[in-house]
């Protein structure tokens, strides 16, 4: 996942000595991952205007939000996988905006 402990000297230098074959990962990017350019994407926009004066109202409005979704919200964001690949693919690795 590329994150800085997991790509630090130490790290890598240690993984040579079990003798683990490294398999090259993309860097994280929010253009592939649905939960960023989907599911977080729509909740920012309903969240927009809320405001919370506790940690239970914050839970109850996701777990109500969430159950407000139909299973084609869910399989939309997937189906939309293939299509934002080729754009990763065609941007050669560089954000894009959706």
């Amino acid at each position: 996942d590329n994150a800085r402990p997991h790509v630090a000297k130490v790290v890598k230098t240690y993984l040579e000595t079990l003798k683990w074959e490294v398999l090259p990962h993309p860097p994280y990017s929010p253009d592939v991952a649905p939960s960023d350019y989907h599911l977080f994407r729509s909740m920012a926009h309903d969240l927009a205007d809320q405001h919370f004066r506790s940690y239970e109202e914050v839970k109850n409005w996701i777990d109500s939000w969430i159950a407000s979704k139909d299973d084609q919200f869910f399989r939309r964001g997937i189906r939309m996988l293939p299509e934002r690949w080729e754009k990763v693919v065609a941007s050669d690795g560089q954000y894009f905006e959706s």
